[in-house]
């Protein structure tokens, strides 16, 4: 279900996707996070998405008038997970508030594999 909103001028209508999108390109302005994983990990391997694919790592679901995102993500080797994961909370729900106007609920990020850092 898309997110809506109506005042005086009109209805603005923010699909899954779009929110998606926005999350994921939020999450990778983290450092230690290599790239978004599919949501499905087929023979134990972590497929890394690409750019134009990031919406493919990312849940979106709505819990009444608040969202709920589950982020499948791949960090880099030798950074703590952990913090990782907190600073891509942190970061995505202040990007959904700030540019979307959105309440977030719950952030859930499930860390799918760790590799070596992506270069250049």
């Amino acid at each position: 279900m898309a997110q809506e909103f109506q005042n005086e001028l009109g209805r603005v209508h923010i699909s899954k996707e779009v929110i998606a999108n926005i999350a994921g390109l939020a999450a990778m302005e983290c450092y230690g996070l290599v790239g978004m994983s599919s949501k499905k990990i087929q023979d134990g391997l972590a497929e890394l998405l690409g750019r134009e694919n990031l919406s493919r790592g990312i849940a979106v679901n709505s819990e009444g008038e608040k969202l709920v995102i589950d982020l499948y993500v791949i960090v880099e080797y030798g950074t703590n997970i952990n913090e990782v994961a907190n600073n891509i909370i942190d970061k995505v729900a202040f990007t959904m508030k700030n540019i979307l106007g959105l309440q977030v609920s719950k952030i859930n990020v499930y860390v799918q594999g760790v590799r070596i850092g992506e270069t250049g």
